[in-house]
């Protein structure tokens, strides 16, 4: 049993129709994550620090459990296809795609500090 089987908000588990796990050992786990335009991904979370690496952008808000906006893309600067990001761990949120592109996303999640 993998540690995210014991989390029914894992991204996978909540969300598995926007999140494919690529490959997944004791150090990483590497998510192929997929959210059309006009989506949101279900409430979830990424437990664990993560490099981002941009296939496809759009605009995109997320929000916490209660719904408060965290962060809203449209006052960020754009990153580039191919850009890598870091991502702290996420606690429970959604992910709406207020854009006109698919959002796909590569995420090296490290499982080990």
């Amino acid at each position: 049993m993998t540690p995210s089987e014991l989390d029914p908000l894992d991204a996978v588990l909540a969300a598995p129709r926007f999140h494919r796990v690529l490959l997944e050992n004791d150090s990483v786990r590497v998510l192929d994550t997929v959210v059309p335009p006009n989506e949101t991904v279900p409430l979830h979370t990424h437990r664990w620090p993560a490099v981002l690496y941009i296939l496809g952008w759009s605009d995109c808000v997320r929000r916490d459990s209660a719904g408060s906006v965290t962060m809203d893309s449209r006052n960020l600067p754009a990153p580039a296809f191919g850009a890598a990001l870091w991502s702290a761990p996420l606690s429970p949120h959604t992910l709406e795609n207020v854009g006109d592109c698919e959002l796909r996303v590569i995420a090296i999640e490290q499982k080990q500090p």
